[in-house]
């Protein structure tokens, strides 16, 4: 975008209505600037405008200077405008319009020339860096009149670098302006943009902008991803281990803590097979990942189900067990059953013995005249008796 702005001459008409009034005018380099030159009255007298050179440029409507950049837009008895075009850096000065009368007057119009930075260049990202680790980075930007400013960012935050560095260009009057930002990186650095950005009145905001991604190196995160969530015993079956680094490992170690990996096992890159799940390949199986800047692992639990347990439904194991259950719980419910019609019965068998006992023990009480003939006689004393028999079950 080029730039052209106007501030108003401190000349104005006053009591003089024949006195010219002239604006000033800025405009980056390449761009086109308009010169106007007006008074109130005129007494015939032509309107002329002169470069900095003092070199005449057009006097009325003649053009006085052979260059094509210069062209009339406009010439009246008071009024006389021109352009130039493809502005340079050595249009840059006083410019003045004169009116010939008694006395000559004039009014001088100052025109700025910004130079255009260019395009920012970033050094410093030739090689990755280690986590941890420090990179300096240098912005450079050429060509700017007034210097420009640099601003840094890392992807939408901008960063504090060190104060510009401004040095004169040889042979022109503009600046290449200097900036270094350090920074102290982590593995979220990776492939982060960092950018430097110019700031100058003669570009819109954001029109001159590099970016770059930065490299970081750093040790891999790891992950094992197993093919199933529900690995079945004969069927095949894989854990893959997944690192993320930079760089990518390329080295992939794989055991189990219980001990050696099962003989139906087998090791591909990142990849541990089963040809054919059983539940002795239960455990937990370690994995680490290599990428040469580090070591990272990670461990998974195997745990086989059943051949006969339905993957795809989750509630056929607790239906199994709820079957098993019922079963058992049937069977219990029989044998107490049966053991209570037992006691039933062997109580009924124990009471019936007990009364005749007690009967036999009584035997003789009936006919005795007193209770101490009664006793002798329910003792054995008795001379009918020969002998007495007792029952215990």
């Amino acid at each position: 975008m080029l730039l052209a702005t106007s501030v108003r001459s401190n000349y104005v008409f006053d009591e003089d209505p024949f006195q010219p009034v002239t604006q000033d005018e800025t405009v980056a380099v390449g761009g086109v600037v308009t010169l106007t030159c007006s008074v109130k009255e005129n007494d015939n007298s032509s309107l002329q405008w002169s470069n900095t050179a003092q070199q005449t440029l057009y006097f009325g409507e003649k053009r006085a200077l052979r260059d094509n950049r210069i062209q009339l837009v406009k010439s009246t008895a008071t009024e006389l405008i021109i352009t130039i075009a493809d502005v340079q850096l050595s249009d840059d000065g006083e410019y003045t319009c004169s009116i010939f009368t008694m006395p000559v007057r004039t009014a001088r119009a100052t025109v700025t020339v910004l130079g255009v930075p260019g395009k920012p260049v970033i050094t410093g990202f030739e090689d990755a860096v280690q986590e941890g680790g420090k990179v300096t980075l240098t912005c450079t930007s050429s060509g700017s009149k007034p210097p420009a400013k640099l601003h840094w960012y890392r992807d939408e935050e901008e960063l504090p670098g060190r104060p510009d560095v401004v040095e004169s260009n040889p042979d022109e009057p503009t600046y290449t302006v200097t900036s270094e930002l350090t920074l102290t990186v982590t593995r979220n650095d990776n492939n982060a943009l960092i950018a430097c950005a110019v700031d100058h009145p003669s570009i819109a905001n954001g029109d001159k902008k590099t970016e770059q991604p930065l490299s970081v190196l750093f040790s891999p995160s790891v992950s094992i991803q197993p093919e199933s969530d529900l690995p079945r015993e004969g069927e095949k079956f894989y854990l893959q281990c997944v690192g993320n680094g930079n760089p990518e490992p390329t080295t992939f170690v794989w055991q189990r803590k219980e001990g050696g990996l099962p003989p139906l096992a087998k090791e591909d890159g990142a990849f541990l097979r089963f040809e054919s799940l059983n539940k002795s390949d239960n455990g937990v199986y370690e994995c680490q990942a290599d990428n040469g800047i580090g070591v990272g692992d990670v461990s998974h639990t195997l745990l086989v189900q059943e051949a006969g347990v339905n993957a795809a439904d989750p509630t056929a194991m607790s239906t199994s067990s709820g079957v098993d259950h019922a079963v058992i719980g049937g069977v219990v419910a029989v044998i107490v059953f049966i053991m209570l019609c037992l006691l039933i019965v062997l109580g009924r068998y124990l009471i019936r013995h007990k009364g005749t006992y007690l009967t036999h023990e009584a035997k003789g009480s009936d006919d005795a005249p007193d209770a101490d003939t009664a006793i002798i006689n329910a003792e054995g004393g008795h001379s009918g008796v020969d002998d007495k028999k007792e029952y215990f079950i």
